[in-house]
């Protein structure tokens, strides 16, 4: 088990929930469309949120959007350690550097009495693309050995400066390197990790690559805060991460639908059905499973898992529920099923 961090009220690592993380793309300076945008992604399940903070001014505005955030604020730097240390003094939870790139032990120093001061941790992010040239020629190129070697001298950095609460992340854009130096650093050392594929592209190709690395890494055990990384609208890679989770069967706070891929004994419209449940179960957050399956002849068999579900039949179908007899369903499947959904979620 990795050791645990504290982001504002959202534990990371140490046996924590694993949390899903996105990162606006607005103005930081335009604290109005920020927040709004914070909002949304908090609406849509997002447990942590990143800002990039690539000046003053953006370091002044981190003020007003931890007080109007919903969710604890992580703070992106790069280059200039002043702008994590004001950041810090102004509220934010959590912040995302590289102490290779700040300038030197001095500043790390600075920069870690600051996070230590105010009990704030950092997160070593390590990406492909940013590797230092020394440790590239010593690999002959990106692998995983170099990228956790290059995360684990950052964070001795900070550890020379007796500051350890530390989360690790080896991000790559190729899938395969990514979950190796993931897999590798969970060897050698307890820092919890954040874990995702780095400019996977848009959503299309981008959730299969993330779903492919992050889903291999969680279940093996590995990874304790995640982010789905998607050109386009941040707030599609909150559901798509939980998408994640639920998969992994790390998440189990929504109706799970099950539903046949059809075939030419099928009586009903499977996915017609499958959409109006999930779009009228949205709201209720207990682990019910439910399955959608379009013939009588397989369907209750294949689905004995699920708590509830319909099979179609050529006048209608039938409804069946654990631990009860299937009964008939003349007209509305998708209204029968949903009724029982509701009602099951009630006696939960």
């Amino acid at each position: 088990m990795t050791r645990q961090v504290q982001v504002g009220g959202v534990a990371i690592g140490g046996g924590a929930p694993v949390s899903v993380q996105t990162m606006t793309n607005t103005d930081t300076r335009d604290v109005a469309a920020t927040l709004a945008q914070i909002r949304r992604m908090a609406d849509a399940g997002a447990d942590i949120v990143r800002v990039s903070v690539y000046d003053a001014a953006c370091a002044e505005a981190v003020r007003a959007l931890v007080d109007g955030s919903p969710v604890p604020l992580v703070a992106d730097i790069h280059f200039d350690y002043r702008l994590a240390v004001r950041a810090i003094e102004n509220g934010i939870a959590k912040v995302r550097i590289n102490p290779g790139n700040i300038g030197g032990e001095k500043n790390v120093r600075i920069l870690a009495d600051c996070l230590k001061a105010h009990r704030v941790p950092v997160r070593i992010g390590v990406n492909s693309g940013s590797i230092e040239r020394d440790l590239l020629a010593k690999y002959g190129g990106v692998t995983a050995a170099c990228m956790v070697e290059s995360g684990l001298n950052h964070a001795r950095m900070l550890e020379k400066c007796g500051f350890e609460d530390i989360v690790l992340s080896y991000k790559a854009t190729d899938v395969r390197t990514m979950v190796e130096a993931c897999r590798l650093a969970a060897r050698l050392s307890d820092y919890p990790q954040h874990i995702g594929v780095t400019e996977s592209g848009t959503a299309d190709v981008g959730i299969v690559k993330s779903a492919v690395g992050i889903g291999a890494l969680l279940l093996d055990g590995i990874g304790d805060t995640i982010r789905v990384s998607l050109s386009g609208d941040p707030v599609q890679e909150v559901p798509a991460g939980l998408s994640i989770l639920r998969a992994c069967g790390l998440r189990r706070d929504c109706v799970e639908i099950i539903s046949c891929p059809t075939c030419g004994r099928t009586c009903i419209d499977v996915e017609g059905i499958a959409r109006r449940v999930r779009a009228a179960t949205m709201d209720v957050r207990k682990p019910i499973k439910v399955a959608v399956m379009g013939c009588i002849v397989n369907g209750p068999g294949e689905a004995r898992e699920a708590d509830a579900g319909v099979a179609g039949g050529k006048d209608g179908g039938a409804l069946f529920v654990r631990g009860e007899a299937p009964r008939a369903v003349k007209g509305d499947l998708a209204e029968a099923l949903i009724a029982e959904i509701r009602r099951r979620a009630a006696q939960m």
